[in-house]
Parts: structure tokens; sequence; C-alpha cells
């Protein structure tokens, strides 16, 4: 039976129908995590054990979900992250989510291996949205990088560094996920079950990674893409890189990837103004902590000294005041905008935040809060808590 939209009413929805309509391969990348996927479980699991505290008799009139992160003015506690292959999930999927973000007012970053180019973005937004960079081998591309980023105005560089390796993620090996995937016969059965995918597909030029075809030597296809990448990630990545790439680019320098507060510390010393606390959405290391359960431990350590934020398991607007309640600045969504994506395109992006802005809106009002910017642990209940505090 056909899903209204009225009758979408959560992230879980949006899920549902994105199943339906992207091609599994594509699916089951964003939902997946490496190994045995007990950190992916656990970002969204260990969510379900922080507890509220309902307060009633308090004035709940005006409540503002207004505040900043990373300088800049938000509508609410909430950015899109970088996600690769959002080009995949609709055609244009990148240009469609960041002109969502855009007119609802919250930051998009443009992942390194994004379907759509920065130049892309650029040409199809107004607002300054923000560039992830991974740290490969070949530094006068990764300087290239940079200065594109630049040259687009992008008002801030997130350095993810929790990948110099690939965790194991079972689903993608076995379904041999490839951009444009390849025309093997299990792969155009499920596209063919897929037709609006495949009518959008066929209306863009855009199916590679854009930000690197075109911009190395040799680098031209789909094959000498993948032997490129597999050679490119550098296992000798040190915070020396994180300094040089400090002093080359001269805006806002946040950090992805921070699990550790020995970790914290050298953001800190390297000149970052922002780290995000993040475990790759449980795509990385497998047995790893949860995002949500490390996120105090980080923000006693190094909460005074720069803004902490925070990924990985956000499904609601309770996911977003319990982590900002917990110390976040902001929050960031991958998963939950992609499904909205693949779902509906743009519009399923901004049904996505409009969801969690409800839900943030609701459960402010039900918790006695009215800003955003004055929550604290005082709305929490920590019994049932995965790490103690």
């Amino acid at each position: 039976m056909k899903r209204s939209y009225k009758n979408i009413t959560c992230i879980k929805d949006l899920q549902i129908l994105a199943k339906r309509r992207v091609p599994r391969m594509f699916y089951e990348y964003v939902d997946c995590g490496s190994w045995d996927g007990v950190t992916y479980r656990a970002n969204s699991d260990d969510f379900s054990r922080v507890r509220f505290r309902q307060r009633v008799g308090l004035n709940i009139d005006q409540r503002i979900q207004r505040c900043e992160m990373a300088g800049e003015k938000v509508a609410m506690p909430l950015a899109i992250a970088p996600t690769g292959l959002a080009g995949m999930q609709r055609a244009d999927g990148e240009i469609l989510a960041a002109r969502a973000a855009e007119r609802f007012g919250i930051p998009f970053t443009l992942s390194t291996m994004s379907i759509c180019s920065i130049e892309d973005v650029a040409a199809n937004t107004r607002r300054p949205f923000w560039f992830q960079l991974y740290v490969m081998r070949d530094r006068v591309f990764v300087k290239r990088l940079i200065e594109r980023a630049r040259d687009a105005n992008c008002s801030a560089l997130v350095l993810t560094l929790d990948l110099p390796v690939q965790g194991l993620r079972h689903k993608d090996i076995k379904n041999g996920l490839s951009t444009p995937p390849k025309l093997t016969l299990r792969n155009i059965v499920n596209m063919a079950s897929r037709p609006g995918w495949c009518f959008g597909m066929m209306r863009t030029r855009r199916h590679s990674f854009r930000n690197i075809v075109g911009h190395v030597s040799g680098v031209s296809d789909i094959s000498s893409m993948a032997h490129w990448v597999s050679e490119q990630f550098d296992q000798t990545m040190s915070w020396d890189d994180v300094r040089w790439i400090r002093r080359i680019w001269g805006r806002k320098l946040i950090l992805k990837g921070i699990m550790d507060v020995a970790d914290a510390e050298m953001a800190v010393q390297c000149g970052a103004d922002a780290l995000i606390v993040s475990n790759h959405g449980g795509r990385q290391l497998d047995g790893a902590l949860s995002s949500i359960a490390v996120l105090p431990r980080i923000v006693e350590a190094v909460g005074e000294r720069i803004e902490v934020l925070f990924d990985g398991g956000i499904q609601s607007g309770q996911d977003v005041l319990k982590a900002v309640a917990l110390g976040a600045k902001g929050t960031f969504i991958g998963r939950s905008f992609l499904y909205g994506l693949g779902a509906m395109g743009e519009a399923g992006v901004t049904h996505c935040l409009e969801i969690i802005q409800k839900e943030l809106d609701l459960t402010m009002a039900l918790c006695g809060v009215t800003d955003i910017t004055k929550v604290n642990t005082e709305i929490l209940e920590f019994d049932h808590f995965p790490v103690s505090y």
C-alpha cells in the first residue's frame, strides 16, 4: 500500500520508504556497520538508555532552538554530516541535501567522496557550506582540494581522522559496491525494480566521485578510481598533518573522529576550532564504545577549551536534546538525512529536518526548558546510562 506523506511521522518511516526506492547496494551502504555491527547498533541503543526528567508547572512558552555551531548561527543544533555516495541515494543527492539544509538554516557538509563535486554544490547553493577532507598520500591533491574548498567559499573544513584504513564492511563486499554500479544480472534486476531511481540517474551526468575523477592524473574511470583510492588513504597520517592543514586552511577547522580524551587534548593543542565525537557511524572499529557513551568524558576534559560537537546514532529530536544536555554544542545526522534523500529526494531531507525539529521542540517543552543554549544534565536521569558519568 502506498504510504502517504502525512503518515511519514518519524525517521523510521523514511528508512522503510528508502529501502523500497534505493537499489540494495546503496541502501545497505547506509544501513550497515563494520564487522558484526556491535558499535553501529550501540550508537542508537545507548541513546535509549539516557532518560529524561519530565517537569510540569513551568512556563514553556516561546521555546528557542536557535544557537551557533562553529561560529555560525543555526536554526537548531544540527548539521548534515559528510557522507560518501549521497548522490547514489538519489540523483544529484548532495545538491538536493545542501539546498534543503540551506533553506532550513543548518550547515551542510560535503564529503570528499561525494558524487557531486565541490563546484557542483557551490553552483547550486547560496549559503557557504562545509567541506570534509581525508588526508591522502598525495599531498598535492590534498592541498588542491583545500584550495577548491576555499574558492567555493566553504566556511569550515571538517578533517576526518578515523579512516587511515577502511573498516571491514561485509555488506559492501558482498554487494560489490561500486559507482556507477556494475551491470551484473543481480544489480540489473534490483535496479529495474526501482524505476524512479533509474530515471533520475539517467537524467544526470553525475555518476562518479567528481571531486577526484578529472582532478587526478590517470584517474578517468571507475577502474582507475578504485585503484587510486585503495592506495591513497594514508596510514602514516599524524598530528603533524593536522597542524599543516591548520596552517594552510585559515578558516574554521573541525576534527572528526575523536573518541578518546588523549586525542581530544591533541585536537586542542593543534589549534582546531571544534571536534566531533564520532566513531564513523560504527563503520570503522567495531567493538568501540558508542559515541554518546564517550561524549561526557570528552566534554569534561576539553569542553571549556574547544567546541565539542557530536555525531553517531541520532534518529530523532530527542536524541539531539540528549546529546546537547550531555555537553555537545551541536550534532550531526548522516543516515537519517540519507533515508529522507533516498525516500523522497530534496523533499525527504526537508521532511527529515522538520521531524527532528518538531520532536526537539516537544521534548524541550515536556522537560520544562525553553532555550536550547541553557540545556544541561539537569534534564536527564542517569540510572540507565551505559557508562558512568
